[in-house]
């Protein structure tokens, strides 16, 4: 993925636009659309824009993102679970990834690494490693889906998010767990409440029984495995309870939110 931020579309390229349209757009919606002839014409009775200029093409890529979030979260069983796989099954050596090189990827000292808290919690004390170490862990193997089309099965462990929103008194009906890293430019990422609560999303301390490796976001990530890669921060350095959509990283630059895998 390219560090560049930009939208994804510079201006109105009707066939461009109608492409990305279509891929926003979940099942049945994509069906219909595409079988009413996938045209600016269908995207504009679709959505009741009219699309005569970047801005409001940009204005209509979002609307789509942002109907498709909505649909994917009404769609979301928060008692599923994602598939799990034999520790044969695990993906030696796991890919690193990110928007910069391994050599740029942070290198954390424990001893000076804190996990703050902020927002709509009961106690905002900050975490040092050795406490979150403490808690009770469980290990998953569960596969990991990038985005960009690759995936690969690793094997995680570490503490149930939902269990530490319930330790710091977080407040369960706000609508978000937003997360900041100390990787380059500061990547930040929203988890959608339900999402959060989901029992396999976990704070991730290790990988393959060995503490986690600095490629894959020492000291702690988190673990999604209904989400899409880029929805699995790592290096966290910061989460916050809050109702407001702070946006993300990669949700900034037309990503979808929600994002499940």
């Amino acid at each position: 993925m390219s560090r560049k931020r930009r939208f994804l579309i510079p201006g109105v390229d009707r066939n461009l636009l109608v492409k990305d349209a279509a891929k926003l757009l979940p099942d049945p919606a994509r069906r219909r659309f595409i079988a009413g002839g996938a045209s600016l014409g269908a995207l504009t009775l679709l959505t009741g824009c009219d699309v005569t200029d970047s801005f409001s093409a940009e204005q209509l890529l979002t609307r789509i993102s942002k109907f498709n979030d909505a649909v994917q979260a009404a769609l979301f069983d928060p008692n599923k679970l994602a598939p799990t796989y034999p520790e044969s099954a695990i993906t030696r050596p796991f890919p690193f990834n990110a928007y910069y090189a391994l050599d740029d990827a942070p290198d954390i000292v424990a001893a000076d690494w804190k996990l703050e808290v902020r927002g709509l919690v009961d106690n905002t004390k900050p975490w040092t490693l050795d406490e979150l170490y403490q808690l009770p862990q469980e290990t998953q193997i569960t596969r990991h889906i990038c985005v960009e089309g690759w995936s690969a099965i690793g094997s995680w462990s570490g503490v149930r998010l939902s269990h530490f929103l319930q330790l710091i008194g977080a407040d369960t009906r706000a609508k978000y767990v937003w997360f900041n890293c100390a990787d380059y430019d500061g990547y930040n990422s929203p988890l959608d409440m339900a999402s959060a609560l989901h029992p396999q999303t976990q704070m991730t301390f290790k990988f393959d029984n060995a503490i986690l490796p600095r490629a894959y976001g020492y000291p702690m990530k988190i673990r999604v495995p209904t989400k899409l890669g880029f929805k699995n921060p790592k290096y966290v350095i910061a989460m916050e309870v809050t109702n407001d959509y702070k946006g993300g990283y990669w949700e900034d630059q037309g990503y979808n939110s929600f994002s499940g895998s």
